[in-house]
């Protein structure tokens, strides 16, 4: 959902340099406008595009991807007009589960903005080799990293929804603890992993804010569900430090046509079943109006992201859903290693 500079995630991002007051915030009444806004804003201080998915190859072995691009504002105006004048950091996550093989491999990069290092713009987001291409909705993504590789074209099934209520997902009390917030729940992957052709299912979530989370709220579990009824499903919850469930939390199910419906924190209820060592690798999802009961399970257990320097882990992978209905998706779970960073404040 993220020092000087450490790492960064949905759950780690740099310091911002900037005051609060310099950066737009998150508040109803924006208008979107795409193609336009599946492209970098620059006037909020954190931005990320975030791609999971579940493909298999021709043997039916199974993997699991994933590959984020974060933008942090550094400066609302930049000092100079030269192209290396820092006014945007960049981080990249690649990681790739095995799942037969019981295997999980995870790197990271951070680069200053720059000519052929690092950025993003209009049809593209790139930082080094690691880098995603826009034709139309059409995306295109690549990472070369030490001990994986993967080259996927990923063709959306459903249009994109707009995730929250009127345009807006408030995520704590207060004015601009807030992002907007924009996913592709459904899209078709082809290509190749370490030079084997697989296909099967991605989501891609877009977010953009200045400010997020409440001072009490520690972290988060985030759930992207891909139903085998094409049918598809976003849940968060957030965590407070007395150990309740914020209210902010919530959902969308997006249905066969494509048309997201927002799910309120009463809406649904998330059960942790089982752990490995501090995370539930293990839930029950339960949604009474939509007669959702399913079991959510880490295809492998350890799927923790370890940054480099002893900076905070957080866990993300792949996972399958059981019961009432079947399943792919993706899991991430933050905070459980100590409260976590978004931009200039701790969450």
């Amino acid at each position: 959902m993220f020092l000087t500079i450490v790492s960064l995630s949905l759950c780690i991002l740099p310091a911002s340099a900037g005051s609060d007051a310099t950066w737009r915030e998150a508040v109803p009444g924006y208008r979107y406008q795409f193609p336009r806004d599946h492209f970098p804003h620059e006037d909020f201080r954190t931005e990320w595009w975030y791609y999971t998915g579940n493909v298999f190859d021709a043997a039916g072995k199974r993997y699991g991807f994933e590959l984020v691009f974060f933008r942090q504002g550094t400066q609302r105006e930049a000092e100079g007009k030269t192209a290396w004048d820092v006014r945007d950091l960049y981080l990249a996550h690649a990681a790739l589960t095995d799942a037969a093989g019981k295997h999980f491999w995870y790197e990271e990069r951070l680069n200053r903005q720059g000519p052929g290092i690092a950025g993003a713009q209009e049809g593209k987001s790139w930082n080094g080799n690691w880098s995603v291409n826009w034709s139309g909705e059409t995306q295109t993504i690549e990472a070369v990293a030490e001990k994986f590789r993967f080259h996927l074209k990923l063709e959306p099934e459903k249009p994109f929804v707009i995730e929250g209520e009127n345009g807006l997902s408030q995520k704590a009390e207060g004015r601009g603890r807030a992002s907007y917030y924009v996913s592709f729940p459904l899209l078709m992957a082809t290509g190749n992993i370490d030079g084997s052709a697989v296909t099967g299912r991605a989501w891609m979530d877009h977010e953009w804010f200045t400010e997020l989370l409440d001072p009490e709220q520690v972290g988060w579990d985030w759930f992207s569900v891909q139903l085998d009824n094409r049918t598809e499903l976003m849940l968060f919850e957030l965590r407070r430090k007395d150990g309740s469930i914020d209210p902010y939390s919530s959902g969308t199910f997006i249905d066969a046509e494509g048309k997201g419906h927002h799910l309120k924190r009463e809406d649904f209820s998330l059960q942790p079943l089982a752990k490995w060592g501090k995370y539930p690798v293990e839930w029950r999802i339960q949604i009474p109006s939509l007669h959702i009961d399913v079991t959510c399970k880490a295809v492998l257990q350890d799927q923790e992201l370890r940054a480099p320097g002893g900076a905070q882990k957080y866990w993300e992978g792949a996972v399958d859903f059981r019961g009432s209905q079947t399943g792919v998706g993706y899991l991430e779970m933050t905070g459980y290693d100590g409260r976590v960073l978004i931009g200039s404040q701790t969450r």
